[in-house]
């Protein structure tokens, strides 16, 4: 049979593969493409169809709709001679489908009213900062969080988990050119991957944001592609494991929260990652930057310190905290009760701890390792717990003994040389070294600085640690010859509303890579242009060196003025540091002062302020603590201390050279210039690749776009600068084959194939198009365009040319599809009918024979029913035992009162009777199996009953569906002095009753207690009678319905007064409690007539029961009690 298999090409969004019935689902939402009409219609994700179709003539609608699918941007390959077809329908087909097209980023062109471009290089109004923020607000609002500027990434943190970093992902972008796909930091990765493997060129990204924008995750998400998708064996894994490991050990020892986020790191890193020849990782090293050692003793409030020490004391083993003398309560630490926040809900420290402990083992930590670093941490919380008093002269002294005892034995030191270098500093003095005694804040301010320069150098020891074990140790790799990619996750420009010596390092950070940014930015531009020979045209930029000369400059910058009045002899303070600032660089254009600024300006300013003006805007600097800061000085006899201690990683961290090192240590801003110094190199050597994180919102709440807070981050990433850099000379460039391909079907001379030039091709298309002179370049391998609106209208001419496209092929393949199909139909038709109507001839012949066969059978069975069971009667018989178990079956009973049962027929009546008691024994066991301990002691009590009155007292019957209660009087209804008369005695039933005098029978209100020995009758708080079951010599009740009755006892017994008359509403109940406590079921008699009871010793009295319309109970004049009540039942 002839078939048609029609090779749909995907275009360049990302879809998932079909399922088992050739169904797709979108990578968005991953549900059925039939509920992905939205994501369909937007752009999103490109139509999901199957990957070949057959098509027959028996299939013209699935064919039809197949031609449909054109309009959706897929291509059409055709595997086999389609008969029959017209010959225009076969030129557009081989038109078509002669080359896969993959449809690259503009397939989304079409959505951007909707989701918005997803580079920002093609927005009409790229000057507009307000069509920037509203196309990041359009993606945003549609979870797509990646948007481009040229080749930068734009990162917007969600703040909740999107299904876009499976596995399945990662292959999809794997290998996949940088603009067939839609944006994602996994394209990012790849592209530079990619580019360091074909140009062997070192690659570096540079990832920036600001704290809680998500640059730790970003960084996390390159290292897990690059975990999956790159070569690996044995040897190879390893190292992939501890590069990933080493994140969470770090984010422990340099990550804190902070208000603006519960991960933040707190200092600077800078990863690289070697590969070998075959484009392996096989091993990195690790540069830090500036880690905020002040929060080691210090934090806001609504802050903590680092992970690390809430992580010990939240997860550490009963054992190992016993160990470190710690206790399992952060309250009991001052470096974490400052910041009053020891608990965050998003952030669960035990496992965090596990998470750590198992890293550092995967990282090579050996035991010994981990332990000397837990007593370092535990150590720093001591120190912090060291609380010093003051004797009368001012010298310090410390109160809390206990601490030095647990530093002595955590650091390896002496515990008295400790005590005396935390009161104490050594000053050398005409060649003589003195003891200069310290007061309360100089030692308190001596002891942080220890507790800062410890926590400080075991980082550095730390990651020094780790940079050891991620190096490859084969012999036989040459380090030189690796590859690598950089990997720059550092703090963003930061804007507080008090800032200091952090926030100004920080931000003359941020100068520097926007320095670089901008020039690395416009020479790959410049490189560009020259290879495709279009002319250069110089673009205007803010040049931000002139901020970096005012902060680094030689002698005349901040930094250098900030280190003389550091070293200079006298009282240096912060504030002569700036008045020697407004001297020195007053009259810079890019600083400003209190004193120096106008009277607008100081109202917003302190007089301890100075303000420069960065690239990203003004910023107001807080002089308080620049020099203490900057200093960062350790007592020399506190570092000799350190150098004495036992403790392996701080005889590496404190070298003994320091002690006989004359020079002064540099400072920490002259550190940080001369590492950033060495990083710019480092960079400058790389290409480089970027990613710019941007939070949304500060309550750090999913689906928030706060627009003053993205605005102020849009400026100060300087994205608007990159993109007007970007769009300074053309907004879109593509190869001649990739253009040509795409919009060859809008000119008649290059449709559908072009066989000349690809570059006369492009010219005789736009010219078609009507491409103005000045809207386009044509390079040597690349077009050009410099408006986006250029490109939209040609996007929408093509979307308009894609419908009469698919009017032609549709016209076609169902006028050839009607005509095959309607010859094979004709045709199965004819063969149909023969073959059916034998089948149906023969059908009925059988089934006649069946049915004569059968009755047959009945018929003689019948005639010999009457005898034993032979040939004759077997059918018939075992029809009629079927028909009764059938009808058995649908009539069975359905409780054990139901007695119904269907009639057997004579053959059957012994085995009937069986099965009866079977299903009767079945319904027994399955009541009694669902009965309630409850319910069984309630039927228990009723058998009794019926033991002692069925058919014997007229009120019986109406007693039956009552249920019985355990008592009738709850516990506030008796008097306390009742039960505290009762004792140990526990209270089994209480009822209340009415009491007849023996003489004259006048009605008393009583309550009558059973406990497990006695029967007690009770007058609110007296106990007025007594009688034990073994003395109850019996009880009489009368045969009608009154609840008369009496409890006789022993005449001879003194504490009785003779029989007890009583009258209960509940009688039944009541004696049949009665009769159970007293075990007298057999004494309880019950009297037609009248009933005698002992008055007293010798006397008797009776009671005359008579039937009547009513309850009267009144004394006759014959001195009888005369009782009468209604019949209810006649016996």
């Amino acid at each position: 049979m002839m078939e048609l298999k029609i090779q749909l090409v995907p275009t360049g969004e990302i879809i998932l593969p079909p399922g088992k019935n050739g169904e797709s689902y979108c990578h968005s939402c991953t549900k059925p493409e039939q509920s992905n009409e939205e994501c369909f219609r937007t752009g999103l994700i490109a139509p999901p169809y199957r990957n070949v179709l057959t098509v027959g003539a028996e299939e013209l609608q699935q064919s039809s709709d197949a031609v449909l699918e054109l309009s959706n941007g897929f291509i059409f390959e055709f595997e086999s001679e389609a008969f029959g077809v017209t010959e225009e329908a076969r030129r557009l087909l081989k038109a078509v489908g002669s080359d896969g097209v993959r449809v690259m980023m503009e397939s989304a062109l079409t959505a951007r009213d909707r989701v918005g471009v997803q580079d920002f290089v093609l927005l009409e109004n790229h000057t507009s900062e307000v069509a920037f923020i509203e196309n990041l607000r359009k993606r945003f609002k549609e979870n797509l969080i990646y948007t481009y500027i040229g080749s930068v990434l734009v990162s917007v943190n969600p703040y909740k988990d999107l299904e876009i970093y499976t596995k399945q992902h990662m292959e999809r972008y794997r290998g996949v050119n940088f603009y067939e796909v839609s944006p994602h930091i996994y394209a990012v990765s790849d592209n530079a991957y990619r580019s360091m493997r074909t140009e062997r060129r070192d690659q570096c990204m540079l990832i920036s944001g600001e704290s809680g924008a998500g640059k730790t995750e970003a960084s996390k998400k390159v290292l897990q592609y690059y975990a999956v998708t790159c070569p690996a064996s044995e040897q190879v894994q390893t190292v992939k494991d501890r590069l990933l490991q080493s994140n969470p050990v770090l984010e422990a020892f340099g990550n804190a929260k902070t208000l603006r986020n519960d991960n933040s790191s707190r200092f600077g890193k800078y990863m690289d990652i070697q590969f070998d020849f075959r484009g392996a990782p096989v091993g990195g090293h690790i540069l830090n930057y500036l880690l905020e050692k002040s929060r080691v003793v210090h934090q806001s409030h609504g802050e903590r310190n680092f992970h690390i020490f809430y992580q010990l004391i939240e997860g550490g083993e009963e054992d190992l905290l016993r160990r470190l003398g710690l206790e399992r309560n952060t309250q009991q630490y001052q470096y974490l009760v400052k910041g009053n926040c020891p608990k965050v809900s998003s952030i669960n420290d035990r496992s965090d701890w596990k998470l750590v402990r198992k890293a550092l083992s995967v990282i090579g930590f050996s035991d010994d390792d981990v332990e000397e670093l837990l007593n370092i941490i535990a150590s720093v919380l001591h120190l912090g717990n060291v609380q010093f008093g003051g004797e009368d002269s001012g010298n310090a002294y410390i109160t809390t003994d206990t601490q030095i005892k647990y530093l002595a034995r955590l650091l390896g030191v002496d515990g008295s040389v400790l005590k005396e270098a935390l009161t104490h500093k050594k000053i050398t003095a005409k060649g003589e070294e003195l003891m200069s005694p310290l007061n309360q804040e100089q030692a308190s301010s001596a002891r942080d600085a220890l507790s800062k320069a410890v926590y400080g150098r075991t980082f550095t020891w730390l990651v020094n640690k780790i940079n050891d074990s991620l190096s490859f140790k084969d012999d036989s790799f040459n380090s030189k010859n690796a590859s690598v990619i950089g990997l720059l996750d550092i703090y963003g420009f930061e804007v507080f509303q008090n800032n200091s010596f952090e926030q100004f390092c920080i931000n003359y950070c941020n100068e520097k890579l926007q320095q670089l940014f901008i020039e690395l930015t416009l020479k790959s531009e410049q490189e560009e242009y020259e290879a495709e020979g279009i002319t250069w045209e110089p673009v205007q930029y803010f040049n931000n060196k002139i901020i970096c000369d005012l902060v680094e400059e030689k002698f005349k910058g901040i930094i250098s003025i900030l280190d003389e009045e550091c070293l200079r002899p006298g009282d240096a303070s912060d504030i002569t540091f700036l008045e020697k600032l407004e001297d020195t660089v007053g009259g810079h254009v890019h600083f400003l002062s209190h004193k120096l600024a106008d009277g607008k300006t100081r109202k917003v300013m302190g007089r301890d302020e100075f303000r420069l003006l960065h690239y990203a805007g003004e910023v107001n600097y807080s002089v308080n603590g620049f020099l203490d800061k900057n200093n960062d000085l350790l007592f020399r006899n506190l570092k000799e201390v350190m150098c004495m201690s036992e403790n392996k990683i701080l005889t590496q961290c404190f070298d003994r050279e320091e002690l006989t090192d004359r020079k002064r240590p540099e400072t920490t801003a002259t550190q940080f210039k001369n590492s950033l110094a060495k990083l710019m190199e480092i960079l400058m050597s790389k290409e480089p690749s970027y990613v710019r994180c941007i939070k949304p919102n500060d309550a750090k709440q999913a689906g928030r776009f706060d627009e003053v807070l993205i605005r102020h981050q849009v400026k100060y990433l300087g994205l608007m600068e990159n993109l007007r850099v970007r769009r300074a000379g053309f907004a879109y460039r593509r190869r001649y084959e990739v253009f040509l391909q795409r919009y060859k079907s809008l000119c008649p001379d290059t449709w559908p194939n072009w066989d000349g030039r690809l570059v006369d091709g492009v010219s005789t298309l736009v010219k078609h198009l009507g491409y103005k002179p000045e809207e386009y370049k044509l390079g040597r391998s690349k077009i050009f365009i410099r408006f986006p609106k250029t490109l939209f209208a040609t996007e929408d001419a093509l979307e308009v040319r894609k419908h009469s496209l698919a009017t032609k092929l549709q016209a076609s393949w169902k006028g050839y599809s009607q005509k095959s199909k309607y010859r094979k139909l004709r045709h199965s038709a004819i063969l149909i009918q023969a073959w059916w109507r034998g089948i149906l001839a023969r059908r009925r012949a059988q089934r006649r024979r069946q049915a004569a066969d059968t009755i047959r059978r009945f018929i003689k069975g019948f005639m010999f029913r009457h005898q034993p069971r032979c040939p004759e009667n077997e059918y018939f018989l075992d029809y009629v035992r079927y028909s009764f178990l059938m009808k058995l079956h649908r009539n069975l009973p359905k409780t054990v009162l139901d007695k119904s049962w269907p009639t057997p027929p004579p053959a059957l009546i012994e085995a009937s009777e069986h099965l009866r008691k079977l299903c009767m024994q079945n319904m027994v066991w399955k009541y009694c199996k669902t009965i309630s301990p409850e319910w069984k002691h309630q039927l228990e009590q009723k058998m009794v009953a019926s033991e002692i009155f069925k058919d014997k007292k007229d009120n019986y019957p109406q007693s039956v569906p009552k249920l019985f209660v355990g008592t009738r009087l709850n516990g506030e209804d008796i008097n306390p002095k009742i039960l505290q008369a009762l004792g140990t005695e526990k209270m089994k039933y209480a009822v209340p009753v009415t009491k007849y005098d023996r003489k004259g029978y006048k009605a008393r209100a009583r309550q009558m207690l059973l406990t497990g020995s006695s029967v007690f009758i009770v007058e609110d708080t007296k106990l007025k009678q007594c009688i034990d079951y073994s003395a109850l010599k019996g009880i009489s009740v009368s045969s009608l319905s009154d609840g008369m009755f009496v409890l006789h006892v022993p005449c001879e017994d003194n504490k009785q007064k003779g029989d007890v008359v009583l009258q209960s509403d509940h009688v039944i109940e009541t004696l049949t409690k009665v009769a159970i406590c007293a075990d007298k079921i057999n004494s309880i008699n019950i009297n037609q007539g009248s009933i005698k009871f002992t008055v007293s010793q010798g006397k008797e009295g009776i009671i005359d029961f008579t039937s009547g319309s009513e309850l009267l109970i009144a004394k006759a004049k014959n001195g009888h009690l005369s009782v009468t009540a209604p019949r209810l039942n006649s016996r």
